[in-house]
């Protein structure tokens, strides 16, 4: 009896990767309410588009499964194309509530796991996009990490939902704010929403008096958005010894018309309030802004005194700081006006009253002595406490006690809404115990939130006037001249913003009839028995979670304690087996990396020893950019992940670059940035797989490989990605067997398989060079030999003769220039912008492709799509038939990218543009109405 072959899934043939890359970058690029990313802050989370397609495609069977329902050919390219338009739907934010849209989705799911659905789990669940995203498709979501913070934002999308939805608000009266029902989570959100903006009031009234108004030039009071301090040290000459202000920029406000800068002042004999010798004025005027305020008084290289100019090494500053001899200066008030900013000078009100607040119980812990992103060791930030400000420490520990008197408040009035009273772990969980303890839980998310707006680590954006929070990147980094944010304004950084933040992320969250399943576990010990993996794990050194994520669990525990006992039962994050390459706790950089290593092959290999072989797990792999420009794909990170994949049983299926950082982002963070990933599938590899030799590797790889580049193509992927993305047919190759042995013996490495593949691949796409016209074949010489460069006749001669074409018929097709024993290349963009191919007699692939790259570029989707359709001969005025095949247009569009990359990277963005943009402009070109080309363009009389 033989056992069946498994399907293979979409994701192990073709996806739209252009569209899921463009809607993750977009998705990331600015933060949208309602958006799980924004209810609490985690490093560096996975796009929900791409989490969503992903998870699609890793279910769906591809159609080249089905040959009896799909034979191969176009009926298999039509059904895969349908399923791409399927996944090119579904990365769309504004079409996430597309209730449509996600039950057809859920019924391909269905219809490809025989109504069986395996469980979701993400053994790394960080920000929980995976299991959230699962829960969406319709899917059993499961959940685990080892640190708590993440672990308890998971639960907080995918397990309390689900088992509140449909439920209208207790507070009362809420639930009749509005006519009809509660759906999702819906009446959870507005009690958040009303529990929280309640417990501003109780705030206010009990520390508002440390947030005083600020009067304006006009005498009217304002509410106050922010105060900005400076750091101070003694200036260590002894002929001065003022208190020296550290100021990273005077500028306040860099906006055309805004302009608005500190101007100091030294002061003979300042008042105690004026701090020893600086008074600071506010001015306006551009043109007479002294020379150094863009630099302040402190960088990388050192500070200086503003009073003696004496140089001041960061070392002194350091020891200073760490002597707790640090102070703060009030440097400028931020003040509400009409519809604009309106700052203030100091005032001894406002000094006062910041130094009115006086912290009872800061939070315990202490910063770890040296860890990945942390900076603030130096300059004496020892223990968390010591990162806030007084009025800080007073703000968060007045609101994190708040939530569990609204936590009784919550259960007082569930019970009076007919709830049940009985213990939070009764079977349903739909008790008032359970209910107070969920609102509870989001109100603490919120004030989570506020720790991050409130650190004395933020920092004031002038370009922007706003606040910069405690994380704009994954580190802990000092900042001079901080920002304290008035936490009852309704300006940036408030509490009623997070508040808003929070629910807004509960009304949009599924909360389908699937409750997810969170726990927190280390991923090398857990049970995988049952569960199918999609995971995005953690990558070697790039972020420190536990060590930053003790600065939101210090707040999380004074106010989660007694509700998730589980949760937050030690003083700080368990830190000991997290799989981080973190050299400050493993002795070094080797044996972190050693650590790293042995630690994520025990997962894998532990998932492999219960993996279903019907369906490939997932996994994304995430490169630093700084790897990425040294070593490019061939990494040795990435070259020795695959390799412990591959040892413990696994193989590879696919490997697609999804790209989902922008460009000034990666570039601003530092060399850890995320600058690609690696969306990996693999399935467990048969324990009798057979061994192959050098010989039957290269022979199967180049068979696969051909077959496999089509259907990749299908998914319209851009140029840039192609290379990447044929290593996973190409592994798939390699890792089915159980090892591949070189002609000494000797096991092929994984590094020696990736060049293999990358050399198949470009004896590929020469060999098929050979199927396209002559005119094509020409320009394609022609280009590896000379490029754009002008040449003689006769060089251009010894190419044509062998092609059996003619310099001048070339010529004559419109993209060589020949004249006065002078040949060259037309480069795109020089192109005749008229060219309409249902008049030309004599079109070449080359001539298509590079028409087509050029109006993409220059004109846009609608007239590349115009001259597609003139190019499939459709239309009155086209002559009959296809006057070249688009699948050769788009095969070229991708090898000249490849061609053109290193020798004219401008004109390779031309090719590479329009290969991602391919399915688009097709779907385009398919829409219009049928006219010729010529119809499209609005010629003025006289045009020659």
């Amino acid at each position: 009896m033989t056992t069946p072959v498994p399907h293979r899934k979409l994701i192990e043939v073709s996806l739209p990767l252009e569209e899921i890359n463009a809607e993750s970058a977009a998705e990331k690029a600015v933060p949208r309410k309602g958006h799980p990313a924004t209810m609490h802050l985690w490093w560096a989370p996975r796009p929900l588009a791409a989490a969503r397609a992903v998870l699609f495609a890793q279910l769906v069977d591809d159609p080249s499964s089905h040959p009896d329902r799909f034979p191969p050919g176009e009926a298999e390219k039509a059904e895969r194309e349908r399923l791409h338009g399927i996944i090119r739907e579904l990365v769309k934010w504004d079409e996430i509530n597309n209730e449509g849209l996600y039950a057809r989705a859920r019924a391909e799911i269905l219809a490809s796991t025989g109504g069986n659905p395996p469980a979701i789990l993400d053994p790394f669940a960080g920000g929980g996009t995976i299991p959230l995203e699962a829960q969406r498709l319709g899917l059993e979501a499961h959940a685990s990490d080892l640190n708590p913070v993440p672990t308890l934002k998971t639960k907080a999308l995918i397990e309390i939902p689900p088992t509140f939805a449909g439920q209208p608000p207790v507070f009362p009266g809420a639930a009749d704010s509005r006519l009809g029902d509660w759906p999702r989570g819906t009446g959870m959100a507005e009690d958040v929403r009303r529990y929280g903006a309640l417990m501003r009031i109780r705030a206010e009234d009990r520390i508002g008096h440390l947030y005083p108004q600020a009067t304006l030039p006009s005498g009217e009071k304002a509410t106050v958005v922010a105060w900005i301090w400076a750091r101070t040290v003694t200036c260590p000459n002894p002929a001065c010894r003022i208190q020296m202000p550290l100021v990273r920029s005077w500028w306040l406000a860099k906006k055309k018309g805004k302009e608005t800068y500190v101007s100091p002042e030294v002061v003979e004999n300042a008042s105690a309030s004026e701090s020893g010798g600086v008074r600071f004025h506010i001015r306006h005027d551009v043109a007479h802004a002294p020379s150094g305020v863009n630099e302040g008084t402190v960088g990388r290289q050192g500070a200086r005194c503003f009073a003696c100019q004496t140089a001041v090494d960061l070392k002194y500053v350091r020891a200073e700081s760490r002597a707790k001899r640090m102070g703060a200066q009030l440097m400028a008030t931020v003040a509400e006006g009409k519809r604009q900013r309106v700052y203030l000078e100091p005032t001894v009100e406002h000094v006062r009253a910041a130094h009115a607040a006086s912290p009872d119980l800061a939070p315990l812990g202490s910063l770890p002595s040296a860890a990945l992103g942390f900076r603030v060791q130096g300059y004496g930030m020892t223990e968390w406490s010591d990162l806030f400000s007084d009025r800080q420490l007073v703000a968060l520990s007045t609101f994190s006690d708040l939530v569990s008197e609204m936590r009784a408040q919550v259960r007082e009035d569930a019970m009076a809404a007919g709830f049940s009273s009985a213990p939070s772990k009764s079977d349903d969980g739909v008790t008032a115990e359970a209910y107070a303890d969920a609102i509870a839980t989001y109100l603490a998310m919120a004030v989570s939130k506020q720790v991050d707006w409130s650190s004395s680590l933020c920092s004031w954006i002038n370009g922007h006037e706003k606040v910069r929070n405690t994380f704009p990147r994954h580190a802990m980094a000092m900042t001079w001249d901080y920002v304290e944010i008035n936490v009852f304004s309704t300006s940036v950084g408030n509490f009623g913003a997070h508040l808003e933040w929070v629910s807004a992320g509960i009304d949009a969250l599924p909360a389908g009839p699937r409750t997810g399943r969170v726990t927190q576990s280390d991923a090398s010990t857990r049970d995988y028995r049952g569960l199918l993996i999609a995971t995005d794990p953690p990558y070697y050194d790039n972020i420190g979670y536990s060590d930053l994520s003790d600065f939101f669990y210090v707040w999380l525990r004074r106010s989660l304690r007694s509700i998730h006992p589980d949760l937050f039962g030690t003083m700080l994050v368990p830190k000991a087996e997290e799989l981080v390459a973190n050299p400050y706790r493993h002795g070094g950089k080797q044996q972190a990396e050693k650590f790293f290593e042995d630690g994520f092959e025990r997962v894998f290999g532990r998932a492999r020893d219960s993996a279903s072989p019907d369906y490939p797990i997932t996994v994304f792999y995430a490169f630093k950019q700084a790897e990425l420009e040294k070593e490019g794909v061939a990494s040795t990170g990435w070259s020795t992940f695959l390799e412990g994949m591959i040892r413990e049983g696994w193989t590879i299926t696919a490997t697609w670059p999804v790209r989902s950082e922008r460009g000034g982002r990666m570039t601003s963070v530092g060399t850890n940035a995320l600058a690609s990933s690696i969306v990996l599938a693999l399935r467990p590899r048969p324990e009798t797989a057979a061994a192959t030799d050098r010989t039957g590797f290269l022979a199967a790889l180049h068979t696969e490989l051909a077959d496999a580049l089509p259907k990749i193509r299908e998914g319209a992927i851009a140029p840039a990605d192609l290379r990447q993305t044929v290593l996973g047919p190409g592994m798939a190759v390699y890792s089915r067997y159980s090892r591949v042995l070189e002609a000494d013996g000797s096991r092929m490495s994984v590094k020696t398989a990736l060049a293999l593949i990358n050399a198949t691949f470009d004896e590929i796409e020469t060999e098929q060079d050979a199927d396209v016209d002559a005119d094509t074949r020409f320009c394609l010489d022609w280009f590896k030999s000379y490029g754009w460069a002008t040449r003689p006749y006769g060089d251009a001669e010894s190419l044509a003769v062998p092609l059996g074409v003619s310099v001048d018929g070339v010529a004559r097709g419109g993209i060589i220039t020949s004249g006065g024993g002078k040949v060259a290349l037309i480069k795109p963009l020089d192109l005749d912008p008229r060219w309409d191919p249902t008049r030309d007699d004599r079109t070449s692939v080359w001539e298509a492709t590079c028409h087509l790259a050029r109006a993409y570029a220059t004109e846009g989707r609608e007239a590349a799509a115009r001259l597609m359709a003139g190019l499939t001969g459709e239309g009155p005025g086209t002559s009959s038939g296809s006057k070249v095949s688009l699948d050769d247009v788009q095969r070229l569009a991708l090898r000249l990218y490849e061609l053109m990359e290193t020798k004219d990277a401008a004109t390779a963005g031309l090719f590479n543009g329009l290969g991602g943009a391919w399915a688009d402009v097709a779907a385009t070109a398919q829409s219009l109405p049928k006219v010729s080309v010529q119809e499209g363009f609005n010629f003025s009389e006289g045009d020659d």
